[in-house]
């Protein structure tokens, strides 16, 4: 029985004992090579909207609102 499962590694002390279990050949492990790139959504977008006051983005609020009635 085989199951691939994946991990966010909090701590250091984990991989550690993650590697101890490969060495008793209880589990493999493989390398990550799915890693944020600079063509995924997060790089595209970020910085799309820009910084404003918070009374900026309420009255754009209230003029899309009013916009609906």
């Amino acid at each position: 029985m085989s199951q691939t499962i994946m991990l966010d590694i909090i701590d250091d002390k984990v991989l550690n004992l993650l590697v101890d279990l490969e060495r008793l050949n209880l589990i493999r492990l493989h390398k990550e090579s799915n890693r944020p790139t600079e063509d995924s959504n997060i790089h595209k977008y970020k910085g799309a909207i820009k910084k404003q006051p918070l009374y900026e983005v309420d009255k754009q609020l209230n003029e899309l609102r009013s916009g609906w009635e």
